[in-house]
């Protein structure tokens, strides 16, 4: 019994359980009892040894430490206890007697010091004047018993005036009181009972809750001591002095525990006090000696402005409920995201939710947080805490939207959104394994309470100004978290009373649609101004040496994206008919610039040489007054400007544009699609629920698709025209305008020997180095191609229009044939530039023409009777351009150029053509710069004219070439010998 005098015990003098706030009590712990229990922590972790007395001793060594016992204070009690028990014969001890025995045994002297001793002597004045006085009704003359004690608690009386003997009286008569008391048996007729233990137990309790609190280590509060079972085992030595029972000490280490959870909040702890209340609950019921003896120890704790009466145990149980209840009702702002004891202070409350506490009789203590199954409690949780954390938020709310220069509402909307993000993430896994619908209950008011502040503000909508613009998008963020938290019922425990559909919307698209659609339609004449003053300004000059397109291009884009993200950054529901506003945008951009692109490109046919007349060849020495070929007549003005500024250059930069449009519209439209379907993807998703909104999801995908098809396809059908017409025109520039000196009027000119193709292929060569250097990699092929094609068509036309200078013996023809394939190998390159059969493809009519040049004149004759027959049935064939290697007017240029006497009589015979003598060979274009002739009347009535139109002039010659034709069928063929 010697062990209990060893605590640092504390006077209380209220006589009912006082209940306060735990978080701010602190132990005051003194660093020099440390030492030795950090010395036993250094040690290594050994397995429980057997009860020998050394470790009986270490053990009562360490509850010394943990009440915080100086080594020379212990030895004194020890001592001073042990004689006191070596006189006591028999019976059992209790606290007055203990404290009696310590103050006559323990003397001043026993002290270094004189306040250590003065306190350890109040201290056990008090206990005594706590214990005899709560019995007060037991004593006959208490106030003698209060003058007693009031001499021991007088310093100078005790220690100065009185003697020895004199103060061994005033112990004595205490004495006496104490033994009278002792005697008296217990109320409740428990083993072991005083009338100390109902009496005094206020401070039997504290006292007992002091020893308690040892079990926790001093240097990890947190934490049990080493050696915490045997701890406990000395501890209920302690029982039958202070009145403790099983269920009494149940009920104060829960107490004691969870109070040491509240200061550490170590989950540990409260695992712990949730097993001693589960063991307190489950025997409460019992009946009996010690149900009466609880009963007994009454408590008032305070309840807002009543003290109900309760016993100490419903005060104990009621004390933890207050306490869990009181976080519970504001979880958002009690149990953050680190706190992962939520679920489990959760578990303590509803375990002691369902208990109704009060005293012995009417009185009880009776709350709705407090009665009713599990659910009910978690419901007014959610709802209490929900309110709680928006009104928290909405105070505030004038202060933050002025810090960030935003909104209220779109504010608090955000701030709405992390309480639902945090009830879904955090809280409503926990919730719902006792309240399935906790999830939706905190959605329903969130939406509600923010609603209430919404709706003034939706009736005022007219425009897309920039408050709209922070707030809608704010409000559908909000709406589409909420949804996710009324959705995520947990799955094993869903209700069927609850359906998704319940969750009234802020219907956002009913006062969004009208503006947004307003919006976008005014950003057309926007666009279209921009890109028409893009276009003005632009040069047509690289961005840069790795950027070979225009800044124009570049610029249109960035116009039509920016709108775009502003669109969908809105954050608003969309509907398809924006989607069609926006595409249809985007379509007239576009298609207006590139119509306006490829606007300025002349018609190729304007790039040609006037078409020389029809002679035939005729040698002469003769001098003779020679004619002009052809009158110059200036281009139209118009025409004249487009192609000054239509260079090689420029049109290779156009056409690194027009690449670049095609590639950035797949771009554009892959993030179009993106956005709408993240946009619309809520939608979508809440179609999933049922089949028929699944069919309309599916059909208004599938219109969807063909406005995206109907939009891009046909603006990427116009850009890939607009490559090829540029591509077209490119070649037709180099060939027929910028190398007609060097090519058209140089080659075959006099003679071919002296003309041949090989003096001519460094012109080429440079202009397409030039161009390589201009136009896209990827693009390169086509242009080169079509550069391919018009030199071919420009070999023919030498061929076939090269003017009275160019005549071919059957000996040129081989020449000509291999100038051909130089021209051919030249674009093939050894396998690195064109394909060779796209190559030979369109080489196959000058080789049809060369052909035609090493056939007998007769053969070519006979050939040209037979297609003037066709002429007029309208069969004629259209192929090459407007040419055919068999038609009548082919085969009439051929003869002209062959240096045969035969085809010159026939062609002086019949078609009484002149002598390619007779006329100038001083090339059309010498002086005439920038301003090629238009074609013109031929001076002679009989010369073929090549129109744009069909070729309608041809037709002033359709009556002389049947005539002819008859003419031959009569008289054979010595007719035009």
């Amino acid at each position: 019994m010697a062990l209990v005098h060893s605590f640092k015990f504390h006077s209380l003098f209220t006589t009912r359980l006082e209940i306060y706030s735990f978080e701010d009590q602190k132990k005051d712990k003194s660093s020099g009892f440390l030492a030795g229990l950090k010395n036993k922590r250094d040690k290594k972790h050994l397995q429980p040894q057997p009860q020998s007395p050394e470790r009986h001793e270490e053990v009562i060594n360490t509850i010394r430490v943990q009440m915080q016992i100086s080594e020379a204070m212990d030895a004194c009690v020890r001592q001073t206890s042990m004689q006191f028990a070596s006189r006591k014969a028999c019976g059992q001890l209790d606290i007055p007697q203990i404290s009696l025995g310590l103050l006559n045994g323990i003397l001043k002297s026993d002290f270094l010091y004189e306040k250590p001793y003065m306190q350890w002597k109040k201290r056990q004045a008090n206990i005594l004047e706590e214990v005899l006085i709560s019995a007060n009704h037991l004593i006959t003359d208490k106030q003698v018993i209060e003058t007693l004690l009031a001499k021991i608690n007088n310093s100078e009386e005790w220690d100065n005036l009185m003697s020895t003997s004199e103060r061994t009286e005033v112990l004595a008569a205490i004495r006496q009181v104490s033994l009278l008391l002792s005697s008296v048996n217990g109320h409740f007729g428990i083993q072991g009972e005083t009338c100390y233990w109902a009496t005094s137990y206020h401070f039997n309790i504290r006292l007992y809750e002091k020893l308690l609190f040892g079990i926790f280590d001093i240097l990890d509060e947190g934490n049990f001591i080493e050696g915490a079972d045997e701890f406990m085992k000395l501890c209920k030595l302690t029982w039958s002095t202070l009145g403790i029972t099983q269920k009494v000490h149940n009920a104060l280490y829960g107490w004691v525990l969870f109070q040491q959870f509240v200061l550490t909040e170590e989950e540990m702890l409260l695992d712990h006090a949730i097993i001693e209340v589960q063991k307190l609950l489950s025997t409460e019921s019992s009946k009996g000696k010690d149900e009466e003896y609880i009963n007994s120890l009454i408590c008032y704790p305070e309840c807002d402005d009543s003290e109900p009466e309760m016993n100490l145990v419903q005060a104990i149980l009621w004390s933890m409920s207050y306490w869990c209840d009181s976080k519970l009702q504001d979880y958002h702002l009690h149990f953050s995201q680190e706190h992962g004891f939520f679920a489990k202070v959760l578990t303590m409350a509803l375990v002691l939710g369902n208990k109704n506490y009060g005293s012995r009789d009417e009185n009880k203590l009776t709350s709705d947080a407090l009665s009713g199954p599990d659910a009910v409690h978690v419901k007014m949780y959610v709802e209490r805490s929900v309110e709680a954390a928006y009104r928290r938020i909405e105070n505030t709310i004038i202060l933050e939207s002025q810090m960030e220069r935003s909104n209220a509402l779109a504010v608090l909307a955000n701030d709405v959104r992390v309480i639902a993000e945090k009830e879904l993430n955090v809280y409503s896994p926990v919730l719902c394994h006792w309240y399935p619908e906790s999830a939706m209950v905190a959605a329903k008011l969130l939406h509600q309470l923010y609603g209430e502040r919404l709706k003034p503000f939706l009736e005022q909508v007219s425009s897309l100004s920039d408050e709209v613009k922070l707030v809608l998008p704010a409000v559908g963020r909000l709406e589409r978290g909420l949804s996710l938290l009324f959705s995520s019922t947990c799955k094993e425990k869903e209700s069927q009373s609850f359906s998704i559909l319940e969750l009234d919307r802020y219907q956002l698209g009913k006062f969004s649609r009208p503006i947004i659609l307003e919006w976008v339609i005014a950003q057309h004449a926007r666009i279209l101004e921009w890109t028409g003053r893009a276009l003005d300004l632009e040069k047509w000059e690289p961005l840069s040496h790795q950027q070979k397109h225009s800044s124009s291009a570049v610029e249109v884009f960035r116009i039509i994206e920016e709108t775009v993200d502003q669109l969908f950054a809105l954050s608003l529901p969309l509907d398809i008919t924006h989607l069609q506003a926006l595409l249809s945008i985007i379509f007239h951009t576009l298609d207006s610039y590139l119509h306006k692109v490829c606007s300025r490109l002349v018609d190729k046919h304007h790039l040609y040489p006037p078409v020389p007349p029809l002679t035939r060849y005729k040698e002469t020495v003769f001098p003779v007054i020679k004619k002009k070929v052809v009158e110059n007549v200036l281009l139209e003005e118009e025409v004249n400007s487009n192609l000054a500024e239509l260079t090689v250059s420029k049109l290779c930069i156009r056409l690194n544009t027009l690449q670049y449009i095609q590639k950035q519209m797949g771009i554009l439209e892959d993030g179009i699609r993106k956005s709408w379907g993240s946009a619309t993807l809520s939608e979508n998703n809440r179609g999933e629920e049922h089949p028929e909104a699944s069919e309309t999801v599916l059909e208004y995908s599938e219109s969807v698709d063909e406005l995206f098809v109907a939009t891009f396809d046909s603006l990427r059908d116009t850009a890939a025209d607009a490559i090829r017409r540029t591509c077209e025109f490119i070649g037709a520039r180099v060939v027929f305008w910028d190398l007609r000196d060097s090519f058209l009027f140089r080659l075959y000119r006099g003679s071919v020997e002296s003309a041949r193709f090989e003096t001519i292929l460094p012109n080429f060569d440079s202009v397409l180095n030039n161009i390589c250097g201009y136009v896209d990699d990827i693009l390169r092929d086509l242009v080169v191609a079509s550069i391919c094609k018009a030199s071919l068509d420009g070999y023919v036309w030498v061929l076939l229009d090269g003017g009275p200078s160019c005549a071919f013996s059957d000996a040129d023809v081989k020449l000509m044939d291999e100038d051909l394939h130089i021209l051919k190998d030249f674009f093939i390159a050894d396998g690195e530039g064109l394909p060779r059969s796209l190559v030979e493809n369109e080489a196959q009519f000058a080789h049809q023409i060369l052909n035609l040049f090493s056939l007998q004149t007769e053969s070519v004759i006979q050939m040209l009777m037979t297609a003037s027959e066709l002429i007029p049935t309208g069969v004629e064939s259209q192929k090459h351009g407007h040419r055919h290697v068999v038609d009548a007017r082919t085969l009439v240029r051929v003869l002209c150029h062959k240096k045969d006497k035969e085809a010159s009589q026939f062609l002086k015979l019949h078609y009484h053509l002149p002598a390619s003598s007779d006329y100038d060979d001083e090339s059309p274009l010498k002086d005439s710069g920038l301003k090629p002739p238009m074609m013109t009347d031929f001076i002679r009535t009989t010369s073929l004219q090549w129109s744009n139109n069909g070729h309608d002039s041809f037709k002033s010659i359709k009556k002389r070439l049947q005539k002819v034709t008859s003419e031959i069928r009569h008289s054979g063929s010595s007719s035009y010998s």
